[in-house]
């Protein structure tokens, strides 16, 4: 039996291939015709494809559990989300704003604090903040960039408006991904790509490179770029590897890297010590240099933050980037753009509860029920309450939580994301979704087509992230269905 769409009823959820029983929007016509045409043992098939690639391919996730390291298959579903062209040019403009708004705001910290000053954003909220590093007062990175990678995670509510839910900017991870999703796609549903125009996303390398070049403190075409990785244990180091070898760049840990007399970075090879130009770094600010910050680390570099600071090495993304990663500067974002840009944010954010305000706090706690609380600095989908699904135990310890460190939340409505048709089992169901689109920014800025969307596999749920249960999905941009 094939794929019956008048039977697939996403209701009242906004669905991202069918607005209605029986009838895909715009750019998925194509796909959900060739989808009705499979039978269940061809479409089992496609999946078992996909599969096989993905074990081919060797794409892996680490997952912490009970003190083990687990490498597990990455989660793949072979249904694609779809957003047409057009829509996309105009969240292409957006992510562009932010980003540039965002590094804006991260050299003002850093620097003048003229949005201090202005009360734009209050210094309480600054003074609060766990990822503001005092050592990069003064400090000024190539082309005034902080954070050259961006990901923010997208969502789409159940009227089909787009909100920015969190930017990501310390080690943004996920875009190898991306990558592998459509090396997949092309191996499983080969005959979907001849005749519709899906813009590409293989570039992204090739993008990142040129990115990490511009921020060279030596005018090189070729400068000497490495990936930092924490090493083989560290859950994205699947990625860290693809990158490089991608980039043709070297993949270091911290050993193979010496900070010289001259407060120059070197490398350490078989014929001698070689300089780097260019470090991507995949370490957390805190583990990055010992005689700056953990003394204990034995991922960094010592001496490597006064290496960076004197300009000799380039640093992406830059220490300090992080304080914009905080969720609470995440809902005065908006404001940002306004004050640096002059513009309206084209892409807004989820309205946001700000827990160390009074008024708020107080809100929130008599809607634990209702809300997504949030603490400021987790990420991976941990620390959550989402209140519709909690217990009044869970409701009751955050609301212990939330009146001792109020700063460190902030709470949001319980959105209705969007869903995208998933083959679960022998079943065509909506799964809930968001979309991770990464943004490079050094003398130009570049957005990759699409990103990653990651699915919740479990039915119902909201949390999409692999560590929690979740998958992804390739995500085609459309500029040509077939006829």
């Amino acid at each position: 039996m094939s794929i019956d769409w008048k039977s697939y009823a996403p209701a009242p959820h906004y669905d991202e291939l069918i607005s209605t029983p029986g009838h895909p929007r715009a750019g998925a016509r194509g796909l959900a015709r060739y989808l009705s045409r499979l039978d269940d043992t061809e479409l089992q098939a496609r999946k078992a494809a996909a599969e096989l690639a993905i074990l081919e391919m060797g794409i892996t996730f680490t997952v912490y559990s009970e003190g083990r390291n687990i490498d597990r298959v990455w989660p793949f579903d072979i249904v694609p989300r779809i957003i047409p062209g057009r829509e996309w040019t105009r969240v292409e403009e957006g992510l562009k704003q932010r980003l540039i708004a965002l590094n804006l705001f991260i050299d003002d910290l850093y620097g003048a604090q003229r949005i201090i000053k202005d009360k734009v954003v209050p210094k309480e909220v600054l003074a609060g903040s766990a990822n503001f590093r005092k050592q990069c007062i003064g400090v000024k990175p190539a082309l005034g960039v902080w954070a050259h990678i961006c990901g923010s995670d997208l969502v789409r509510d159940d009227s089909g408006t787009l909100y920015v839910l969190e930017d990501n900017l310390r080690v943004p991870s996920g875009v190898s991904y991306m990558l592998e999703n459509r090396v997949v796609m092309k191996r499983a549903f080969p005959e979907l790509f001849e005749n519709q125009i899906i813009r590409p996303v293989d570039a992204y390398p090739n993008q990142l490179f040129d990115m990490l070049a511009a921020i060279s403190p030596r005018p090189m075409d070729y400068p000497q770029v490495v990936v930092l990785t924490p090493g083989v244990f560290n859950s994205a180091y699947f990625e860290h590897a693809f990158l490089a070898q991608r980039m043709g760049a070297e993949l270091v840990e911290g050993s193979d890297l010496i900070v010289g007399e001259d407060d120059c970075v070197y490398m350490r090879t078989i014929e001698g010590l070689e300089r780097v130009d260019v470090i991507y770094r995949r370490i957390d600010d805190l583990f990055l240099d010992p005689e700056v910050f953990h003394k204990d680390s034995q991922l960094g570099v010592p001496g490597l933050m006064r290496a960076w600071s004197k300009g000799n090495v380039a640093l992406a993304n830059a220490p300090g980037a992080g304080v914009a990663d905080d969720k609470v500067i995440y809902a005065y974002v908006p404001d940002m753009i306004r004050y640096y840009l002059g513009d309206d944010p084209i892409i807004p954010n989820v309205p946001t509860h700000l827990c160390h305000e009074p008024k708020a706090l107080k809100y929130v706690l008599a809607n634990l029920d209702k809300l997504v609380v949030k603490p400021a600095n987790e990420s991976g989908g941990y620390g959550l309450l989402i209140g519709p699904a909690s217990s009044k135990r869970e409701q009751a310890d955050f609301a212990r939580q939330l009146k001792a460190n109020p700063r460190n939340f902030i709470a949001q409505p319980t959105l209705n994301i969007s869903t995208v048709p998933t083959l679960c089992g022998n079943q065509i169901e909506p799964r809930h979704v968001d979309l991770r689109p990464f943004v490079l920014q050094s003398d130009k800025i570049n957005v990759t087509a699409g990103g990653l969307t990651r699915v919740a596999m479990r039915k119902g749920s909201l949390v999409v992230n692999s560590s929690q249960g979740g998958g992804s999905k390739d995500t085609w941009i459309i500029d040509k269905e077939p006829n």
